[in-house]
């Protein structure tokens, strides 16, 4: 078996040509990505339920806008809570409740009391279910052209108008990607 490079803490942003509506314009940042298989949370796609709603004591801390993301299409009964703590695991005393990913991005125990991250959090969103991929699913869905993989950032996770996050990170790119961002939403209509 070849050794599968991760991808941990990039993003998949999808290309114009990815077919499933799942994952239109979306932008996946990889939590998790091996040879058993990849897992991430769609950043932009908010959804009308306010976070308190659902998870007591954190909807205070999810920040603007206060909503559950869809995070993907499997599980969308199980939440999962990704968060920026400044400084990140290298700080010296990451809080517990949180758990490194890559960088100053890690996943949150929601059963953690939220007082526990509350005075460390830099940002927080809560995602209702997940993106997940099989063993070398991702990598020829790569091959495929369906992802454009990119470096991430801190703020990706908290972006204001996360609506508008493919065209943001597309437009960041130092290459010809950059022109994707100017891509119709209907092609059909130009």
């Amino acid at each position: 078996m070849t050794e599968v490079s991760s991808l941990t803490g990039r993003l998949l942003v999808a290309t114009p040509a990815l077919a499933d509506p799942h994952f239109d314009r979306a932008v996946v940042l990889l939590l998790d990505h091996d040879a058993e298989g990849s897992l991430g949370v769609v950043l932009n796609r908010p959804t009308p339920v306010g976070v308190g709603d659902i998870l007591e004591g954190w909807g205070e801390l999810a920040g603007d806008p206060g909503v559950v993301f869809q995070g993907g299409p499997v599980s969308l009964d199980s939440a999962l809570g990704v968060a920026v703590i400044p400084g990140g695991p290298g700080c010296a005393d990451p809080p517990l409740g949180w758990r490194p990913v890559h960088g100053a991005i890690g996943l949150v125990d929601l059963e953690a009391p939220p007082e526990l991250l509350a005075a460390a959090l830099g940002s927080l969103r809560i995602f209702a279910g997940y993106a997940g991929w099989g063993p070398g699913q991702l990598e020829e869905e790569l091959v495929q052209g369906a992802w454009y993989v990119v470096e991430s950032e801190p703020g990706d996770i908290s972006a204001p108008r996360p609506e508008g996050l493919w065209r943001a990170v597309l437009r960041r790119q130092r290459s010809e990607l950059a022109m994707i961002a100017t891509y119709p939403d209907d092609p059909s209509l130009n």
